[in-house]
Parts: C-alpha cells; sequence; structure tokens
C-alpha cells in the first residue's frame, strides 16, 4: 500500500496532538504586572530651566540579586529568601526606584533632573546609591525599603552619604496588597531622600 505525502502529514500532527496540553514554553505571565504609584509627580506643563535651579543626576541603584529580577522577594528566615506568587513587577525594582526618585526631586525639591548626557556641559549634583531592599519580611509581616544613597554636590568632590528605611505593615502577603504596601515604603523613602538633599549645599 503507498501512503501519499499529505497522509503522512496527518499522522505527525495526529501524532503531536496529544502532547500540545503538555508542552509549555516558559512560564506562564501573571494576571497582571505591579508598578510604583508616586505620591508626588511635577505638574504637567511647569518648565523649569537649570540655569535658574539646581540641577542633579539621578542614577539607576545598585541592588543585590535577589531584586535584580522583576520577581517580588519575601525574607522568610534570615537565611532564606522566597518570592511571591503571581506577583511581577512590570520593570526591575532599581529602574521603578530610579524614576520615583526623579519625580519626587523634582516635585518637591524643585530640582532639575538631567540625564548622564545632558549634565556634561552642566555642573549638576549626582545621586547614587544602592537599594538594599524591596520586599515583604514574613517573619514582620512588613513591606521593607531599604536605599543607601551617596549624593556628590555640583563642582564639590565630598560625597555624603545616608541609609533611608521605611516599613509598611503588610494584611496579607499576596501579589496585591504587597504592592501597595511597597508602593507606600518606596515614596516615603523617595520624599526623605529628596528632603535630604534639598538641604545639601
Amino acid at each position: 500500500m503507498i501512503v501519499r505525502p499529505f497522509a503522512n502529514k496527518l499522522l505527525v500532527v495526529a501524532a503531536l496532538m496529544p502532547l500540545a496540553g503538555c508542552i509549555r514554553f516558559g512560564a506562564a505571565p501573571p494576571p497582571s504586572l505591579l508598578t510604583i504609584a508616586p505620591q508626588v509627580q511635577p505638574t504637567v506643563g511647569t518648565g523649569q530651566s537649570s540655569a535658574t535651579g539646581r540641577s542633579i543626576v539621578v542614577e539607576v541603584p545598585a541592588v543585590p540579586q535577589s531584586i535584580a529580577g522583576t520577581r517580588v522577594p519575601v525574607q522568610a528566615t534570615d537565611t532564606s529568601i522566597a518570592y511571591i506568587k503571581d506577583a511581577q513587577w512590570a520593570e526591575p525594582p532599581a529602574r521603578l526606584f530610579a524614576r520615583l526618585l526623579s519625580d519626587t526631586l523634582t516635585a518637591r525639591a524643585q530640582m532639575v533632573v538631567l540625564s548622564p548626557a545632558q549634565s556634561i556641559d552642566d555642573p549638576s549634583a549626582t545621586l547614587s546609591g544602592e537599594l538594599r531592599s524591596f520586599g515583604v519580611d514574613a517573619t514582620r509581616r512588613e513591606a521593607v525599603a531599604i536605599y543607601d544613597a551617596t549624593f556628590m554636590p555640583a563642582g564639590k568632590t565630598n560625597v555624603e552619604k545616608r541609609r533611608f528605611e521605611a516599613r509598611v505593615a503588610v494584611g496579607e502577603i499576596d501579589a496585591a496588597q504587597s504592592a501597595v504596601a511597597l508602593s507606600q515604603a518606596a515614596n516615603q523613602v523617595a520624599q526623605q531622600v529628596a528632603d535630604w538633599v534639598a538641604a545639601q549645599r
């Protein structure tokens, strides 16, 4: 009996169909992605000029490996870290936090935030640092944001450093409640940093 090429294709497809429900390429995406909601933002339409205002460059903070990705870590014990199910940031926390710092410095400290390229011909202050913690402490049921800030004033070589920390209670350690609490903690830290930077000369 001669099997036609078309019949051969049908046999291959039929053989693969039982496997279709077993194979998954990559993890299933979460129902939604999380982000930080800024509590203060620059006013739409309001102009700024580095000629009349203080300018600053905000660098994306360094982070430990536990928060280098987009998952939300939970400190289960002193020596173990897990991740919250279905909780994933829209982008890495370091970038979300840097953007929050920029908006808060603009709105709260009235500073002109420049990119590194824009600051080449403009003597600007620099804010850098490390986002040491941005997750949930399961033992205390708190969202925790810890930022070690490094500030270099414009045109100077001295460096000022300070640690900022905020903790917000979490009712349930799930994606929704943890994201809200972490957003609040991040805003508290950003506002503390903005007030500190504004006082530096």
